[in-house]
């Protein structure tokens, strides 16, 4: 809504052996929609020529019967949803980016956010390589292409490309001659995972594309793992970067991916669920109800009201029809902008004494206008449990977190907090808490946003990505 940390991005391409791959890739991206909202694309590999499409806009928006009937008649496929972390948010930059060397074409699909993309662009500059767009997706994808052509080989050269990028990547590649290579950094900042059914093999950002297009999840891609599939199948796996450990955004199980997705080994239902009832033990209230702020606090509500032992209500009605892209012309709208999309339940809240629970609190305007309306629909108390810790640092990662002077937890205690929102009382789980709620996750993770420890010193990098205009060159589009 109008204070949520925004979602990566979402990536997923296919290998069958029938031509419906296009169709499979946009039933996909559809249920990677969460993921990214401002643009979506398709590449398809035809008769070794790739054919792409792609606009800003969500993927039902972006697509119709006529662009899909274009794309067609394709046995490989890859495909993206963007939200913009690094680079503004035009056509130019929507991905997959199709790039052509001497000798062939690949597309990329990126997941994430490199820091050293200005370094790497400089040094393929330098090379007499030229850029279209302003993004690190796209140097990326001119890097691996330029390592292809260097070495001769396309495995090779996503091999050595993949070893000079510092940050976090997911990355699916097709290439022209007929193979998808899928790729995870090696501390596995964003989650990939592959499927397989009858007719070939997909490999997507969340277990939840594979399950919609009718493929049985396998497994996860491991960090630093390289994986090259032709005509459906696996024909080499490896390792190609090493790190001495993992560190997944722990923030793919409070919020980013959906509930019904399993990430690593972790039902991510249930880590939210757990992190409720694991709010419940650590910060318990006396109250008459437990209700969530739809969707992402739905989970950990259902979790705190078991252990607390409290009624679970609905305490909003949501709009479901009123997208992410929805205009408020005036500032009385904008005012009014929660109650469009969340109308609270006067029957379920009015004189209650209400838990109240969500995933984060970032600048805190969206809670203090969700308090507001629980007030007015005559809310007794509001008792606010959050199932992460405290915002105080930036993400270099891939995740849109404002500046740390623009965080409400940099600058006020929790009971200032409190006073803000305008809740009776404010309370946040605890980082072992949550930590403990994803206990099944086979990695640790990366927790910087609420502690500041990185697992790459980002203090050596320079973190704006150089912009530049549209030039001739290393052609990427």
């Amino acid at each position: 809504m109008l204070d949520k940390l925004h979602e990566e991005c979402a990536i997923a391409g296919v290998s069958i052996c029938a031509e419906e791959s296009a169709g499979l890739i946009y039933n996909a991206l559809l249920a990677l929609q969460h993921r990214g909202q401002e643009g979506a694309g398709i590449a398809v590999l035809r008769e070794n020529r790739i054919n792409i499409y792609k606009k800003r806009g969500l993927v039902s928006e972006v697509f119709n019967d006529e662009s899909l009937k274009n794309l067609s008649k394709g046995k490989l496929a890859i495909g993206h949803t963007r939200y913009s972390t690094t680079g503004s948010n035009t056509v130019s930059n929507v991905q997959p980016f199709v790039t052509e060397y001497l000798t062939g074409r690949i597309a990329t699909a990126h997941n994430g956010n490199i820091v050293n993309a200005k370094q790497l662009k400089e040094s393929l500059k330098s090379l007499g390589i030229d850029f279209a767009a302003s993004s690190d997706s796209e140097v990326i994808a001119s890097l691996i292409a330029y390592n292809i052509l260097k070495t001769g080989d396309e495995a090779a050269g996503v091999r050595e490309a993949v070893k000079q990028i510092d940050g976090a990547f997911s990355l699916i590649i097709m290439t022209s001659k007929g193979r998808l290579i899928v790729v995870r950094d090696g501390f596995g900042f964003r989650p990939l995972c592959i499927g397989s059914n009858i007719f070939g093999m997909m490999a997507a950002s969340e277990s939840v594309a594979l399950d919609s297009c009718g493929f049985n999840f396998i497994r996860d891609v491991n960090p630093g793992e390289m994986l090259v599939i032709e005509n459906g199948k696996i024909i080499s796996g490896e390792r190609v970067i090493e790190s001495k450990k993992s560190g997944l955004c722990i923030f793919e199980h409070v919020y980013f991916a959906r509930p019904d997705s399993i990430i690593d080994g972790q039902s991510v239902y249930k880590a939210r669920f757990d992190m409720g009832v694991r709010l419940a033990k650590e910060c318990p209230i006396d109250a008459d109800c437990v209700a969530g702020v739809p969707d992402s606090g739905l989970e950990c509500a259902a979790g705190y009201a078991r252990e607390s032992r409290l009624p679970l209500v609905s305490a909003f009605v949501k709009n479901r029809y009123v997208g992410r892209s929805f205009i408020y012309p005036s500032q009385i709208e904008r005012e009014s902008a929660v109650k469009v999309k969340l109308n609270p339940l006067k029957y379920n809240v009015q004189g209650k004494r209400i838990v109240l629970t969500d995933d984060s609190i970032v600048r805190g305007t969206t809670s203090a206008k969700i308090v507001k309306a629980l007030r007015e629909a005559g809310a007794k108390e509001v008792h606010m449990r959050v199932s992460s810790p405290p915002f105080k640092h930036s993400c270099y990662f891939g995740t849109d977190i404002d500046k740390p002077e623009n965080l409400i937890a940099n600058n006020h205690s929790v009971q200032e907090i409190a006073d803000k929102l305008g809740v009776d009382s404010l309370a946040y789980i605890s980082l072992e808490g949550m930590k403990s709620a994803c206990s099944d996750c086979r990695l640790d993770f990366c927790d910087g946003c609420f502690t500041g420890r990185y697992n790459i010193d980002i203090n050596e990098y320079d973190k704006d990505i150089l912009e530049t205009p549209p030039c001739d060159g290393f052609k990427s589009k």
